[in-house]
């Protein structure tokens, strides 16, 4: 997984400065260890920075996103972020949706299906699990 120090270099090797507002974004995705809504990011940072704005924010999740320190998903009709895994080995993830704790699979369900291809040239995909971690399942406040 991506650390505070990775994350602060790509930003300043892609040519971005790094901001106090932008350190403190992906402090706080490195302490959450979680995925966490737009909403979840901006609570968090009310408090050093009362001001901050939503496009502020969206816009550097986006740059974020694009540069591969956080990674995005959709869940529940709102877009949520965490820290990027890093490293190149592929892989899907099982997330709680009470906590927003992930755990990587490994295994991808995009194997059986290359082979049925016929005239299309595959560039990406996207497969996610959700489900509840047996943390919060034990504890019996689910929600859903």
């Amino acid at each position: 997984m991506m650390d505070l120090q990775q994350a602060l270099d790509r930003l300043k090797a892609k040519g971005f400065k790094y901001t106090g507002k932008r350190e403190k974004m992906v402090e706080i995705f490195s302490e959450q260890d979680r995925y966490l809504s737009a909403k979840e990011v901006l609570a968090e940072m009310k408090g050093e920075y009362p001001s901050l704005s939503v496009d502020t924010l969206y816009r550097n999740l986006s740059l974020f996103e694009e540069l591969e320190i956080v990674e995005g998903t959709e869940w529940e009709g709102e877009r949520r972020y965490r820290l990027h895994c890093g490293g190149k080995n592929h892989h899907h993830h099982l997330i709680c949706r009470e906590c927003g704790k992930t755990r990587p699979l490994h295994q991808c369900p995009m194997n059986e299906l290359l082979n049925e291809t016929e005239d299309f040239r595959i560039t990406g995909h996207k497969f996610e699990i959700y489900g509840f971690c047996g943390r919060c399942e034990s504890k019996g406040e689910i929600k859903a």
